[in-house]
Formats: structure tokens, sequence, C-alpha cells
């Protein structure tokens, strides 16, 4: 089953069990589908599972980002309706690296690649965002990448 048919089938099931929460989340990832699909020029058509993955990150990043300013505005009532959003589009979203992994990860790369300095650090991120695409947060790994850069 793809990614689509999935929250497709989810959001019948969200519909029917009342569940407003899910039901307006899944609603806007559907939604969120078809602009990509008219910006992508195929009007009826379907995503393959990575463009959806694009999608689903996307929706992730703008409820992270809104949680970071509704709380620095210190609006908790609405962070909290975000995090629960944020809940919802996560479960759509591969399991993400554990810090053990993803230190792993980022050695076996930088041997990979021969990076030596933090100048290779572009090469490292982007060898392991090609590979493991929404299972690593962007700023994390920047931050674990040119740590270890700097230290050799």
């Amino acid at each position: 089953m793809s990614l689509f048919e999935q929250i497709d089938k989810d959001y019948v099931q969200a519909y029917k069990a009342k569940d407003a929460v899910r039901v307006g989340v899944l609603r806007l990832l559907k939604t969120a589908v078809k602009n990509r699909l008219v910006d992508l020029r195929r009007p009826g058509g379907t995503l393959s599972d990575e463009e959806m993955l694009d999608v689903i990150i996307k929706e992730g990043k703008q409820r992270q980002d809104s949680i970071e300013q509704y709380t620095a505005a210190g609006r908790t009532d609405l962070a909290d309706k975000e995090a629960a959003e944020l809940a919802i589009i996560q479960d759509y979203l591969p399991k993400a690296l554990s810090p053990e992994e993803l230190s792993q990860l980022i050695d076996t790369t930088i041997s990979a690649v021969g990076a030596t300095t933090p100048r290779d650090m572009g090469k490292v991120i982007s060898a392991i965002m090609a590979t493991h695409k929404g299972r690593v947060d962007g700023k994390a790994l920047s931050e674990a990448v040119k740590a270890r850069l700097a230290a050799r």
C-alpha cells in the first residue's frame, strides 16, 4: 500500500471515529499532496512514496517551527495543538535514527567521502540525506557533522 493510500484509508477511519484532530491533519496532508501535484503539473495524478515523504516532512517542519514560535510567544495552548498535529504527522515518517546510529553513520560517511575538514561538511551531509531522507533531522545532523569534523 502506498503512503497516499495509507493516509486516505486512515482519513476515512478517523472520520468515522469522529477524531477531529486526526481528520484535520490528514485533510491538510491530502490538500498539500494535491497542491504538490498541481505544482508538478500532474493534477489528478499521484505522487511516488518519495515525493509523498517530501510533502510530509515539509508539513512536519512547519509544525515544528510553529511550536517554537508559539512557545517563544508564551502561547502554550497553541503550541500544544501544533504538537498534537506533529505527533500525527510523525506516524507517517520513517523511524528516526537513534543518536548512536547517527554517530556511527556520520563516522562511516566521513570515511567514505574522505572528509577531513569542516569545509567538507556539505559532502557528508548530502551523502547522509540522500540515503536516510526523513530519518535524520537536518539541523541535528549539521551540528553533529560540524562537531565531528572540527574535532579532527
